[in-house]
């Protein structure tokens, strides 16, 4: 089996950046700065390769030597400047363990096992790869010309440098298309009935956003940030507001015309990762699980189109290069795609969302592998792991597998390739050209989680609702850290390999940048696990919007000005069918038969199924969650259901939202009057 190597664009492979190797703990630690300088003329040139028997060829050098050589070469060697203490204990024979990892993961790659037959991947245009972006952010409309409600809806809530991200890419595919002559390409402005228009994406009215979340397009996004949230300010380096209201784009946009961000140190420390303060908003915080599946699908739409303008703010194009593409298994446990896994596991457990082989892995370290010194650096025995892997793939979905005799340190090994041989990398590998030029500008941690943040919202469900289970076990890990030597950086260190690969072949010294990269972006999903899967509200109010917009163009109502605008004034339906079914439908009885300011909760689980609630500006989700346990605490049995229970929106413009116990009810009430009000179970991992 080839071991998956690091990708990095062919333009990159010859930047000037100067490296920094650390020791902690005999883990690799590397650091990349922009401020290399040039190699000398006089620098002996690339060498043509040697025969492969050659007795100085590079496969017969270990790997661990060749990268040290490479470290101790004059043109890697950093500038005379000034170094801190933990830089100043350099030692770069330590680098090896990354390889060590690397190398492990092939040896155990259990012999036996079939091989992963790359599927070939034919050369595409700029065209076709941006014919892949639209189609990606819900968007095909655009190509095929078809008419479709949810395409329109999507460009009608479109921030200013969403829109022009969007325009730039349709553009590029326009003009693609119109040189190869392959076809007519319709133009925007013909797909929307839109006349004497540059695009639809021009034609959007300045319309005042919900007051959760979307920026006033028409409004200066300078007076829309309070107290310019990228600029220096007197707050302590360890705490820094963060706030979810405003879009990310528009705030980086507004920053970069300013020029005043603040350069951070890209460093091992912990201390150094700036210390959050979310400001909550009156409508709370969101998790992404406490949304629908059909409003995930918007928020990964908008996500993408969002960090492809945030990239775009700092002149970084987000490429998705075709990459080497492995089919995987239909059957067993490794190789096989997390839906499938799903899929088969929901026969069991129709509620699971993290593969359940996974979950038995992180439970078999948690029983007596925690405080293991060096758990995810040993790499167990081999012939166990070989035979264990064989019989997983046999057995588990039986369950007829024996977990007792397998131990914590061959849990650990199985779960690192688990990661490995999935079929594609748990997270999006060809981004990570992106992020390493946006960590040589150095911008503030800030900034770093917000394109990390970004990244994970885009992720499929499954991939996203892993790494979250991922990212909590490993936080259990790194708790006792005392005892079992793996920090923050242990873990992100030894686990870039195996959550970010790609099967092609890079050299060494772009793995090598690769991986510093990508053990940086799991440092700071590790770092910010609490708040890095909660939904932006600038996204939630995006969708609100969608939906909204959606129901608008389904109703036929004849002018997409009038959609845009969103008036609110009740219109006469052509269609006689539409119209009977508005006139059943319960939101409309519910709008003339409660009060203003009157909620009907129902839980249907309870012995009071129903309650009339009178909201005040002060009326918490919390307190009609109280309520009910009052209403119901005549038995212990009750008081344990209502311990369980959360409140949820349910329909108007937003599919299901579990709300936040410190949401503000009135608030959330105005913005979607329309909807129910239900209390059941909050689902689980």
């Amino acid at each position: 089996m080839p071991v998956p190597a690091f990708v990095l664009g062919p333009e990159r492979r010859h930047a000037p950046l100067t490296m920094e190797v650390e020791d902690s703990g005999g883990v690799v630690l590397t650091a990349y700065h922009s401020h290399a300088r040039p190699q000398p003329p006089s620098a002996e040139p690339r060498r043509a390769p040697r025969a492969a028997g050659h007795p100085g060829s590079r496969k017969s050098i270990p790997r661990c030597q060749r990268i040290s050589r490479m470290l101790s070469s004059e043109s890697l060697r950093s500038p005379a400047v000034s170094r801190s203490n933990s830089q100043a204990s350099v030692d770069s024979a330590s680098v090896g363990d990354f390889w060590q990892e690397t190398d492990s993961v092939k040896e155990n790659s259990m012999g036996g096992r079939e091989e992963q037959v790359p599927v070939e991947v034919k050369p595409v245009d700029e065209g076709e790869l941006e014919a892949e972006w639209l189609q990606d952010v819900g968007l095909s409309t655009l190509i095929s010309g078809d008419e479709e409600e949810d395409g329109k809806a999507l460009l009608s809530t479109l921030t200013r440098t969403q829109a022009a991200a969007v325009k730039k890419r349709y553009n590029t595919y326009t003009q693609t298309m119109r040189k190869k002559n392959k076809q007519s390409v319709r133009d925007v402005r013909d797909i929307f009935g839109v006349s004497e228009s540059p695009s639809i994406l021009e034609t959007i009215p300045d319309i005042r956003a919900h007051a959760n979340g979307l920026v006033d397009p028409g409004q200066s996004v300078q007076n829309a940030l309070s107290d310019d949230d990228y600029l220096e300010k007197s707050i302590p380096p360890e705490a820094e507001e963060l706030s979810f209201e405003v879009s990310y784009s528009e705030m980086v946009t507004e920053a970069s015309k300013r020029n005043k961000f603040k350069k951070s140190d890209f460093k091992k420390e912990d201390y150094v990762l700036t210390k959050f303060i979310v400001q909550k908003t009156r409508f709370g915080l969101t998790e992404a699980g406490d949304l629908s599946t059909e409003d995930m699908k918007k928020i990964r739409h908008l996500s993408l189109i969002e960090l492809t303008a945030f990239f775009d703010a700092f002149g970084i194009q987000l490429k998705r290069n075709k990459s080497e593409k492995v089919k995987g298994r239909d059957n067993g446990i490794f190789g096989v795609p997390l839906t499938i896994l799903l899929d088969n596991d929901r026969k069991k457990d129709p509620g699971v969302k993290v593969p359940l082989v996974l979950q038995k892995f992180f439970e078999k370290v948690e029983e007596s592998g925690l405080e293991s010194e060096g758990i995810f650096r040993l790499s167990g025995c081999t012939a166990k792991v070989k035979q264990y892997r064989e019989e997983l793939d046999a057995k588990f979905n039986a369950d007829k597998f024996k977990w007792d005799k397998m131990c914590h340190r061959e849990a650990a090994v199985m779960l690192k390739a688990f990661f490995r041989e999935l079929p594609t990398s748990l997270f999006p590998v060809e981004y990570i050209p992106a992020f390493i030029t946006l960590m040589e500008r150095e911008p503030p941690i800030k900034v770093q989680f917000q394109a990390v943040h970004l990244m994970v919202m885009a992720l499929p469900d499954a991939n996203r609702d892993t790494a979250q289970a991922l990212m909590t076990f490993f936080n259990k890990v790194i708790a006792n850290e005392s005892k079992n030597r793996m920090s923050i950086w242990n873990i992100s260190t030894v686990m870039a390999p195996n959550l970010f690969f790609s099967r092609s072949k890079h050299s060494d010294y772009e793995e090598l940048l690769l991986a510093n990269t990508a053990a940086h972006i799991i440092r700071l999903t590790l770092k910010y696990q609490n708040i890095l899967w909660k939904v932006p509200s600038f996204l939630i109010t995006q969708v609100r919007r969608m939906n909204e917009a959606t129901m608008l163009f389904k109703r036929q109502l004849p002018s997409v000005k009038k959609l845009l605008r969103r008036k609110t004034i009740e219109r006469e339906v052509t269609s006689p069918k539409t119209s009977k079914v508005l006139q059943k439908s319960s939101s409309s009885r519910r709008m003339s038969d409660v009060p203003e300011g009157v909620i009907r909760v129902h839980a249907p689980l309870l012995s009071k199924v129903s309650m009339a609630i009178q909201l005040s500006s002060q009326t918490k989700a919390k307190d009609i969650l109280a309520k009910f346990q009052c209403e119901n605490s005549h038995g212990s049995s009750e008081c344990i259901k209502i311990q369980n229970q959360r409140l949820y929106e349910i329909g108007g413009n937003i599919g299901q939202h579990c709300l936040d116990p410190d949401a503000y009810m009135l608030d959330v009430y105005h913005v979607n009057p329309q909807a129910e009000w239900v209390i059941k179970p909050q689902p689980s991992f």
